[in-house]
């Protein structure tokens, strides 16, 4: 394993990174590859430890950092300069992406993910320049992100749309709060009877004036049998069987146009 320097965790790994420069593909290069890894692993997890606390498990941000850092081993050359100069920015690029492409709570697209940063990254300059105490409006985020207004909109949405709030989330003091899915629509189970409405209406016009007068009298009056009786002369046996008839003839009309419907669509 290469030694290191004194008095500092960086390898002394400079002769390791010529031979693996002059390494074809094959065994001798892939050991290569694993000696540089194991010795720069702990930079890169302690580069990984400064991104903890930012909703994302310890382990995983380590890994992350690790994929970086051989993807930094793979590409390095040694005119390049000291390894550390061009690894550090690489694997802080790696554990970046990682958030950015799945930090988010709910996947929004990688356009609006930039235009975040961006309007971060210029929210942040304009609220630390000299003499500005007050939140910049958008017209400055926008001009000094170089975006459109559009765009800095876009940008600022998704700005505090990172996290997710449960839909138990209350609001409120604790007796008059509410939670956010209170604030949810419901669906209105007077939909589901549209349809059965259509088909009985057209069911009913096919009915006898005499048979759709009891209907409308019984089912929109809410009318008692005995009082529709009395109404058209008739006496509540009679009633009761013409309801009867007229509502299964209204449904085997109905039946027969679902039925067409569905044959000829």
């Amino acid at each position: 394993m290469p030694a290191r320097h004194p008095h500092t965790d960086a390898p002394r790994t400079e002769q390791a990174f010529v031979r693996l420069a002059a390494t074809p593909a094959g065994r001798e290069h892939d050991v290569l590859v694993e000696e540089l890894v194991e010795a720069w692993l702990p930079m890169a997890h302690r580069l990984a430890t400064r991104f903890r606390g930012k909703g994302e498990n310890l382990e995983d941000l380590k890994q992350v950092a690790a994929l970086g850092l051989l993807k930094a081993i793979e590409r390095y050359a040694p005119e390049r300069g000291a390894f550390e100069a061009y690894a550090v920015p690489t694997i802080t690029g790696e554990l970046r992406r990682h958030f950015r492409d799945h930090g988010w709570d709910v996947r929004v697209p990688r356009r609006v993910q930039d235009l975040r940063n961006k309007v971060r990254a210029a929210r942040r300059d304009l609220l630390d320049a000299p003499g500005h105490c007050q939140e910049p409006d958008l017209a400055d985020i926008a001009a000094k992100a170089g975006l459109t207004l559009d765009e800095a909109r876009d940008g600022m949405e998704a700005l505090e749309s990172y996290n997710s709030l449960s839909l138990d989330a209350e609001y409120g003091t604790h007796h008059r709060g509410f939670t956010l899915a209170d604030t949810l629509g419901r669906s209105d189970g007077a939909y589901e009877l549209i349809n059965d409405r259509e088909a009985a209406k057209q069911g009913i016009k096919q009915l006898a004036e005499r048979e759709r007068t009891i209907l409308y009298l019984r089912y929109f009056e809410d009318l008692s049998q005995l009082r529709i009786a009395e109404k058209v002369g008739l006496s509540q046996m009679q009633v009761s069987r013409l309801i009867a008839r007229s509502c299964a003839q209204v449904r085997e009309h109905a039946t027969r146009d679902s039925v067409e419907r569905r044959l000829t669509a």
